[in-house]
């Protein structure tokens, strides 16, 4: 099956080259575009795509309201990859703190943007460690402290959330315990429902911020 994608952008030029990379793959199709924030949950209902590839700053709303917007109101909501000219831009990690999956640089390579798009659609997280490392170290959170406290992980979840927080997939943390992939996903899916994470970014961002995991 394909996977779907809204592109949301202010560019023309950025979403015709997004749109040029994507089409040519046989598994994805660009259902629509859209050039602000302000589109996108019309959109987003009208179009049911998987994924929204959206720039993280725009004139009317930007990424991050949009994607809590997007996941405010709309029921079964889309994965959401910000496009970002900067990885340490503050709006990116303030999109994923949001309920964004994960950030793509504008000057990634095709290959990589392919890329990039299924693996938020297959839910998992799209990050660039060293970049939201480095954010993550300013804003210490007192909350996630208590979040992870209140936890409890066991030894195990902690070895998956410390590789989960370095960007690794489900696959890449199964050879890395030398485990099946889906014990691998049974791991992380008790680490999500123990820190009240929405999905695998949230819960990186608690580790992150709670010291949990610190920036080398």
């Amino acid at each position: 099956m394909s996977v779907t994608v809204l592109l949301v952008d202010d560019e023309p030029l950025v979403r015709a080259g997004l749109r040029a990379v994507l089409e040519v793959q046989p598994d994805i199709e660009v259902v629509g575009e859209a050039a602000d924030g302000a589109a996108v949950v019309p959109l987003v209902r009208q179009l049911r795509p998987d994924v929204v590839a959206m720039d993280v700053r725009m004139p009317l709303l930007d990424g991050i309201e949009a994607t809590k917007a997007v996941l405010r109101t709309v029921d079964s909501p889309p994965k959401i990859l910000v496009v970002t000219t900067f990885e340490n831009d503050e709006y990116v990690y303030q999109a994923l703190r949001a309920g964004a999956d994960g950030f793509l640089l504008k000057r990634a390579r095709p290959a990589e943007i392919v890329h990039a798009v299924r693996l938020v659609a297959e839910g998992e997280t799209l990050l660039y460690p060293a970049a939201v490392r480095a954010l993550a170290s300013e804003y210490g959170n007192p909350q996630a402290r208590k979040t992870l406290e209140r936890a409890a992980l066991t030894q195990r979840e902690e070895d998956v959330l410390r590789l989960m927080a370095k960007g690794m997939t489900n696959i890449e943390i199964a050879r890395e315990l030398i485990v099946g992939v889906e014990t691998v996903k049974t791991h992380v899916s008790a680490v999500l429902a123990k820190l009240g994470a929405r999905d695998r970014t949230q819960a990186v961002i608690t580790a992150y911020e709670s010291g949990f995991v610190t920036p080398a």
